[in-house]
């Protein structure tokens, strides 16, 4: 099994310079929605603390919260069933269906779903999933995976999506009309949503107290899935739980603005039971939660609410989009998630980062993703499966950065060959920055020389001065 390079994957999304631009644009816009929306609301820090203890309380007393989840749920006539990994989950879905000889079904968005392969484990046993929202449904067309948490088509352009529907659904490849796109779109589904033997969902919030689970959707696409067919599934990560119905304004009121800027979610859909000759059925997913909760230095991922804001201010992954990532859950909470799963396989990810902190500043419920980062990459190395260019770097930057003296030694080379390489090797494919910049003018002293040249005068000067009066 080979790791993923996300590196050489987003280079290759680089290069698209007009698929580039808009995705960073369209990310970067949502980024200033938040803030804005975020600066309107005086008490923005403090609810963004009181929905961080609020999860950290819920994880410290989980094993509680779930048993009363559960006992109100059952008696709300909700069937709840335990999965421990992806394929029990994937079983017990399977035998729900074939006990009500469900072929079709259409699917509302979930990660939780993606996660375990749900979607292809049904496919090759003749169930044939629909995706409700617009977005995961163009990307299972695609037969690509989404590309981000709340937006999984971000990446690709109108004309992108106009030639996927001419081949798949027999449109005109030459209208990106996003009126006309949605029309088709609508025509394909609205025929499949009448015919189906099953809905299924996932869910952002469980309510401990009332035993009932909160969807939220811009399009709807939970609705339609959990209220026309008779049979409605829902999986829920044992992670979701909120412990009281009080506490679920909270979560709404920083989700949807974290997520996408906008006041409220179209759609906020609570689910406490199966309507009048329906039947339901909620499957609580572990998959390596249980040893996540139990890791002292990592358990706090479990807070995130998977609103995507990580991922709309980050530098990384809006120029090289979530497909480069080639994982489940892309981004910045990707790059510290995703490793629990399958440590050698995502090695790599940990180092997609720049280090510049902005998606820990605007998580809703403050997931210390810049401090897991560091985390992961302790333990690539612990582990031995760190690239060879990385561990020549680092062992060649320890007797440097152990010493004051050896670094400035080392700053003062450094300058003198950025002064003096010629430019044809400067400039050459052997520096990865000359392919879409040209290297700046090199400063005539380190600053360190700089600092004593200036800076510590006027320090020394001031210090006198204070000590005068």
């Amino acid at each position: 099994m080979k790791q993923v390079n996300q590196v050489k994957l987003g280079a290759e999304y680089i290069a698209k310079r007009d698929h580039r631009e808009m995705h960073d644009r369209c990310l970067w816009a949502a980024r200033m929605r938040r803030d804005k929306v975020a600066a309107s609301i005086p008490e923005w820090e403090e609810m963004r603390e009181l929905a961080s203890q609020i999860k950290l309380h819920t994880l410290s007393n989980l094993d509680k919260y779930l048993e009363q989840f559960v006992a109100n749920a059952e008696a709300n006539g909700i069937h709840v069933h335990w999965a421990r990994n992806a394929e029990e989950h994937n079983e017990i879905i399977l035998k729900i269906f074939r006990d009500h000889n469900v072929k079709v079904v259409t699917k509302g968005k979930s990660m939780t779903m993606d996660e375990c392969g749900m979607r292809e484990f049904m496919g090759k046993h003749g169930i044939e999933i629909n995706e409700a929202d617009l977005g995961e449904r163009i990307q299972q067309l695609d037969n690509q995976r989404p590309s981000h948490i709340v937006m999984p088509a971000i990446h690709k352009l109108r004309s992108d999506v106009a030639d996927l529907f001419a081949r798949t659904l027999g449109s005109d490849k030459d209208i990106d009309d996003p009126h006309y796109l949605n029309s088709v779109m609508r025509a394909d589904m609205r025929k499949r949503y009448v015919k189906v033997d099953a809905g299924m969902s996932g869910v952002n919030f469980g309510i401990a107290e009332t035993g009932g689970i909160v969807v939220c959707t811009n399009e709807g696409n939970a609705d339609i899935s959990a209220n026309l067919p008779p049979l409605y599934v829902a999986t829920m990560g044992l992670e979701k739980l909120i412990p009281r119905q009080s506490d679920l304004p909270l979560f709404i009121r920083l989700l949807s603005r974290s997520a996408l800027g906008l006041d409220m979610t179209q759609y906020t859909s609570h689910y406490h039971g199966p309507r009048k000759g329906q039947e339901m059925h909620l499957v609580i997913l572990d998959n390596g939660r249980s040893e996540r909760l139990a890791a002292k230095e990592y358990w706090p991922v479990l807070k995130c609410i998977r609103c995507g804001a990580c991922m709309n201010t980050c530098p990384v992954f809006r120029r090289t989009s979530g497909i480069s990532y080639d994982a489940i859950y892309m981004g910045p909470i990707g790059i510290v998630l995703e490793p629990s799963y399958d440590l050698y396989k995502y090695a790599r990810l940990p180092y997609s980062c720049t280090h510049c902190g902005s998606c820990g500043d605007v998580c809703p419920v403050k997931v210390p993703i810049p401090e897991l980062v560091f985390f992961w990459r302790s333990e690539v190395v612990r582990h031995g499966y760190g690239q060879l260019s990385h561990n020549l770097e680092e062992g060649m930057a320890e007797p440097l950065l152990k010493s004051s003296t050896n670094l400035a030694i080392a700053e003062k080379m450094g300058l003198w060959a950025l002064r003096n390489i010629p430019e044809s090797i400067a400039e050459s494919p052997l520096n990865p920055w000359a392919k879409e910049h040209k290297d700046p003018e090199p400063p005539q002293e380190t600053f360190r020389q700089y600092y004593r040249r200036v800076i510590k005068p006027e320090e020394d000067a001031a210090g006198t001065s204070d000590n005068k009066q």
